[in-house]
């Protein structure tokens, strides 16, 4: 970002249903890549269920749509357009987006915003806007704070992942998450920072169906393996 508060523009949600073919990179995507200010996530009724066809979007480039996005934003901020619901602050979060989008400046965008709105408040939530489509689902669906997801945000590259889902199976709290948040961004590695507050990337609690449970035991005994050494091989086959 420039010093005047220009952004150097959203980066891609490559979490698209085609999985990015041709992508060159081996990692997971780590940004977006939908349209700014698209309910992608808002919009799929399988993640918010009715409020799907309700689910506004906020098009930067028309003048209309951006003057919404600014009153969303202004009320968005002062509160007063519902409650702390996750999709309610998903839409803010895409408003916010949109508008830096539409004035080219995080600045530029509280200003047409009014009211109390800071240059602060619009960075961290249009950040939460660009978050990986996999994180944002998680917070449309409840299991991941927005007030934590701002924290997440933060973060850059695949540490985002990481802290992301040590909320979902560490418990981390939003104070933790914005404790780890900010020794990352301080320079320490995310598995450390992680570790401090008691969590190991990696460790997950799976309930399987008896049959599956019964050959997986026989598979990990016959190979000489732990069971997570022949869940991981079969994961990454399937992820693959």
């Amino acid at each position: 970002m420039s010093g005047d508060g220009r952004p150097e523009g959203p980066p891609a949600d490559r979490e698209s249903s085609e999985r990015s073919a041709g992508r060159e990179s081996d990692g997971p995507p780590t940004d977006r890549e939908s349209p700014v200010g698209q309910p992608v996530v808002r919009g799929d009724e399988a993640v918010t269920g009715e409020r799907a066809e309700r689910a506004k979007a906020f098009d930067p480039d028309d003048p209309d749509s951006v003057a919404e996005a600014a009153a969303t934003v202004r009320r968005f901020a002062d509160n007063t357009a519902g409650d702390e619901d996750n999709v309610f602050m998903l839409r803010g979060a895409a408003a916010c987006a949109a508008l830096v989008r539409a004035e080219k400046s995080y600045k530029a965008a509280a200003e047409r915003a009014g009211g109390d709105v800071t240059v602060a408040f619009v960075r961290k939530w249009a950040r939460v806007h660009d978050l990986p489509q996999s994180i944002r689902r998680y917070v449309a669906m409840g299991q991941i704070a927005p007030t934590a997801a701002k924290h997440v945000a933060r973060v850059s590259g695949e540490d985002r992942f990481q802290l992301a889902w040590a909320v979902l199976d560490g418990d981390l709290t939003v104070r933790e998450v914005r404790s780890v948040a900010s020794a990352v961004n301080d320079g320490a590695p995310v598995a450390a920072a992680l570790a401090d507050h008691g969590v190991r990337p990696g460790e997950l609690t799976l309930s399987l169906p008896g049959d599956t449970y019964r050959e997986l035991r026989r598979a990990a005994a016959m190979e000489g393996e732990e069971p997570s050494a022949v869940v991981a091989e079969a994961l990454e086959e399937w992820l693959s």
